[in-house]
């Protein structure tokens, strides 16, 4: 049974990912709902998330190529640090420390308080509103070519929200660009880009600590998280390409409207005690 919940919550993993409604809570909400009733526990939807985040580099694989190539010329001179691939490289290593440092310093308590389902509903729903109002009051006239370095660090404290379940990292970084004035899909791509170090530093991180320890995260064993993050890898792929097609001629409102209608139906099965906090 182990194996079809880990399959399944590798599928979740892979949906959820990349749209502005948290995978981590997802990941919480439906582990409480499997036969076993337990929180996959944050080093296993570290871990799955290293399947997602390939699928990142797959997807964007020219573009990364392209970025590390110029920034590591620029180091030796033979690229300029006003080419713009240059720059972006920086702001991506700029962007990824808040989340490295917060992520470190507040470790314990992302690992047990912060995952309790309350506080998961409260975040899909506030920060849901708070998407709702940056998609309705964003200029929506910058692409990256205009991306500063303060606008950058501002990019890297919003994705270190998406540590607490329910407010999500895309969600997190998407709202923070629609609010400085990026297009939909401009603020989509880099946030997609920014996760890339911190998501792999967390999720090998873990992943060493799972092995060094006794080969289980959570509940689910060593090979039971490498098939859901494999599952998470190739549904996360289909997801990035059908999300950035869909922002660019829509709203976010459809996932606002999903973030607010979740929170309230977990209120609800917390409340009468459906399921445990």
């Amino acid at each position: 049974m182990n194996w079809i919940e880990a399959a399944l919550l590798g599928l979740v993993q892979g949906l959820t990912e990349f749209l502005p409604i948290s995978s981590s809570a997802h990941l919480r909400i439906v582990g409480s709902f499997l036969p076993n009733a337990a929180d996959p526990g944050a080093a296993f939807t570290a871990i799955t998330q290293l399947g997602t985040e390939t699928a990142v580099i797959v997807y964007f694989w020219r573009d990364i190529v392209r970025i590390v190539k110029a920034w590591f010329g620029s180091l030796s001179g033979r690229v300029s640090r006003q080419d713009p691939d240059v720059r972006m490289g920086w702001l991506v290593i700029l962007g990824s420390l808040p989340i490295i440092v917060l992520g470190l310093l507040f470790q314990d308590q992302i690992e047990s308080v912060l995952r309790s389902l309350w506080i998961v509903a409260t975040m899909l729903i506030v920060f849901g509103l708070i998407l709702a109002v940056a998609d309705a009051v964003g200029k929506q006239d910058r692409d990256l070519s205009g991306l500063t370095y303060k606008h950058g660090i501002l990019y890297g404290f919003a994705q270190a929200m998406a540590l607490i379940p329910g407010v999500s990292r895309s969600g997190g970084t998407i709202t923070a660009g629609l609010l400085m004035g990026y297009t939909r899909e401009a603020a989509a791509r880099y946030s997609f880009l920014l996760a890339i170090p911190a998501v792999f530093g967390s999720g090998l991180y873990q992943l060493f600590k799972v092995v060094a320890k006794d080969g289980a995260s959570g509940p689910f064993g060593l090979g039971e998280t490498a098939l859901a993050t494999v599952i998470a890898f190739v549904v996360g792929y289909v997801i990035i390409g059908w999300f950035l097609k869909f922002i660019s001629t829509r709203s976010y409102r459809l996932f606002v409207w999903y973030r607010i209608f979740l929170g309230l139906a977990l209120y609800l099965l917390l409340g009468f005690n459906v399921i445990s906090a």
